[in-house]
């Protein structure tokens, strides 16, 4: 991995764990202004919580060593949890910049998949049937 990309995927990285704890952190303590927002969306306040406890979980996940399995669920998890919200604001009709927060988070979602380190990747040994 080139100096480059380490910085790279560090830097993104850690925009999406602060972005991710912090928006999770508010969401499981339901503050924030999250109950308006899920309210709004037509999705139901206990949401909250469990996409909050998943959310800091997926971050402790994607910043310990090892585990890489863990770390492709947490990915997914994010991908999953910040698509389906920027859909969701757009299918209601919200302004586009209501959107944008959660494009962010999707996009430097990918960014850290795609720049995350061969020690934090799944590897394959193909000689397994």
């Amino acid at each position: 991995m080139t100096k480059r990309n380490k910085i790279i995927y560090w830097v993104v990285t850690i925009f999406l764990s602060i972005g991710m704890l912090a928006g999770g952190t508010q969401q499981m303590l339901q503050i924030g202004g999250y109950n308006e927002i899920v309210t709004s969306l037509g999705y139901p306040l206990y949401l909250l919580s469990i996409l909050g406890v998943w959310k800091i979980l997926g971050v402790i996940a994607i910043l310990i060593p090892k585990f890489p399995i863990l770390k492709e669920w947490a990915y997914a998890g994010f991908f999953f949890s910040m698509s389906g919200a920027f859909i969701s604001h757009l299918t209601i009709g919200q302004p586009f910049t209501d959107a944008i927060p959660s494009l962010i988070l999707l996009t430097v979602t990918v960014l850290s998949w795609y720049f995350r380190p061969a020690d934090r990747r799944l590897s394959f040994n193909p000689n397994l049937n």
